[in-house]
């Protein structure tokens, strides 16, 4: 395997090689005080010559700092170190607040965050704030539809790599997170805690305009909607909206004509598609489901 230089095209048959012939290609200014070594790959700048040898190796792909517990190897010995702490366990950055503690000071600085509210990175669409620009990133592509992390398996596509990594078990049949009452097995953490509430019953998510508590937060998120009167799923028939997906499946059904007989079937089917989102109860008409939904204190879409 050859290595070429980007500027001059010589030829190198070792990677270190080429990184000493690059820094011949170095213009540095010829004021001392002010002198700058630029990089003529990415026009990079450095007020030492020391930081564009480490620059180059992002070019050369050069990582000479090897741990050697595993195979990874860095760019830089502050790196190797980092990464030795995985192995080791060691944390050195210790939050003043509480017991946490971190391998980095990078990480220690976004978990004070959480302590102070500190949200420094603002979207400049809608205004919604983050501890970390990551975060923001991920937050920007909701408003352009930017879903650049893609499932192999399947058609989907995501905002983040975490949620593609969790999507990713859904395809693998993996279910790590098991319940210690019933044995219930989930694919995600989440989930499990969502399923435990079933067991003790806790709600904490809770409406603060009518006081009516959920065991999950996307519950919590749909009931707002019928205080804001938020009906974001249209008819694309008659304009028509509605607070939820399912709310608009049933109305579409009216434009076909095929409605009484569908629910009628029921009755031989046992099917019951309308599914109450605050217990578990189901029901063959909506109509049904609104009555019951009376019990639990949620207001008439």
């Amino acid at each position: 395997m050859t290595h070429r230089c980007n500027v001059c095209h010589a030829v190198y048959v070792r990677k270190a090689f080429l990184e000493r012939h690059l820094m011949t290609h170095i213009q540095p200014n010829t004021n001392r005080s002010k002198r700058k070594f630029e990089c003529h790959v990415c026009q990079a700048v450095f007020s030492k010559v020391s930081g564009l040898k480490v620059h180059l190796r992002i070019h050369t792909g050069e990582k000479p700092y090897k741990c050697t517990v595993c195979d990874a190897a860095f760019i830089t010995m502050g790196n190797l170190k980092i990464h030795v702490r995985k192995h080791t366990g060691e944390k050195p950055y210790k939050c003043d607040m509480c017991n946490s503690a971190f391998t980095t000071s990078t990480n220690l600085k976004l978990h004070i965050r959480t302590h102070t509210g500190e949200k420094p990175f603002k979207c400049s669409i809608c205004n919604a704030a983050f501890s970390e620009t990551y975060n923001l990133k991920c937050h920007i592509r909701t408003h352009t539809g930017e879903k650049p992390y893609k499932c192999t398996s399947c058609c989907a596509a995501f905002c983040d790599l975490g949620s593609l990594k969790k999507h990713k078990k859904s395809h693998s049949g993996e279910r790590p997170h098991k319940c210690t009452m019933c044995g219930a097995a989930f694919s995600r953490l989440e989930h499990l805690r969502e399923h435990i509430r079933m067991h003790t019953g806790e709600k904490p998510y809770k409406c603060t305009i009518c006081d009516v508590k959920f065991s999950r937060k996307h519950h919590l998120k749909t009931h707002l909607k019928f205080h804001t009167g938020e009906k974001p799923y249209k008819c694309t028939v008659c304009g028509e909206a509605f607070v939820l997906t399912q709310g608009l499946k049933r109305h579409m059904i009216t434009h076909t004509g095929a409605r009484a007989l569908r629910v009628h079937m029921r009755v031989h089917t046992g099917e019951k598609p309308y599914k109450c989102m605050v217990c578990s109860a189901c029901f063959a008409q909506g109509t049904n489901l609104r009555t019951h939904l009376k019990t639990h204190g949620v207001p008439k879409r």
